[in-house]
């Protein structure tokens, strides 16, 4: 399994890391990829990826990052993209989080549309942070999307017309996470439209545990439950679920490439 989306650099790992890992690593997890938040992530970010080269970067600047100062995180975030000393396999997470605060929704939509941007300079995909916000999500791709664009819906939530149209892009997966674990997740139902080759396993750890953790701090370990649901979900074996949803990893984020640089 891969975990598509995970924070393991963040200090709620601090204590027990390693033993995390390994966790992990004894469930099948082969890769965790680590998305970036803004410039006090960056250090804890390259620490990680340095020293457990099975975890791997992205960069970008995290919606609720995005305040009346984003520029000078926007150009951190453009240096290390373009002129830093380590490679990301994505930008991300980038998007729009109107959950929390929607005082800086322009901001966040000319942070989003300029990363949105690099990203196709640099052929990489982009892992899209949509929360209360997948309208305007939406319209920026419309505007933007190309058959250069690709990428994927960390923790998807939207609806099915909203899956109809993002299949209709051609570049983009489905991010699922402990989400879909939840008694009263409408996921399950959703994902009855969406094609398993569509799909990409992620826990967000420490964020958003399965049941039956939900409530505890979530961990890349705990991906099995997430697959676990899937093969009920899409009538398969477990085994079917992991390794498709490998496959559709690999696919988009060019896994096995990257680690070669």
């Amino acid at each position: 399994m891969i975990d598509t989306h995970s924070h393991m650099y963040s200090s709620q790992f601090d204590e027990d890391r390693n033993a995390t890992l390994e966790r992990a690593r004894a469930e099948g997890v082969s890769h965790i990829l680590l998305p970036n938040i803004d410039s006090t992530s960056i250090e804890a970010l390259h620490q990680l990826s340095v020293s457990e080269k099975d975890c791997i970067p992205m960069m970008g600047l995290h919606p609720c990052s995005v305040n009346k100062d984003f520029e000078s995180e926007l150009s951190r975030i453009e240096s290390e993209l373009f002129h830093g000393k380590h490679h990301y396999i994505a930008v991300g997470e980038i998007g729009i989080d109107l959950y929390w605060d929607q005082s800086y929704l322009e901001e966040q939509k000319t942070a989003f549309q300029k990363q949105i941007v690099w990203a196709k300079q640099l052929g990489l995909p982009i892992v899209i942070h949509a929360r209360d916000s997948m309208a305007e999500i939406l319209e920026i791709l419309d505007q933007e999307n190309s058959t250069e664009l690709t990428g994927v819906f960390h923790c998807f939530s939207g609806t099915s017309e909203d899956a109809e149209r993002i299949l209709a892009y051609g570049g983009f997966k489905f991010g699922i996470g402990g989400v879909v674990t939840f008694k009263k997740s409408d996921l399950p139902l959703i994902l009855k439209a969406i094609p398993l080759n569509e799909i990409l396993l992620e826990t967000d750890a420490p964020y958003l545990s399965p049941v039956p953790f939900r409530g505890k701090r979530n961990e890349s370990a705990y991906l099995r439950y997430v697959a676990e649901k899937l093969s009920d979900i899409y009538a398969c074996s477990l085994e079917k679920i992991k390794q498709t949803t490998s496959v559709n990893a690999e696919a988009l984020f060019k896994i096995s490439k990257f680690i070669k640089k």
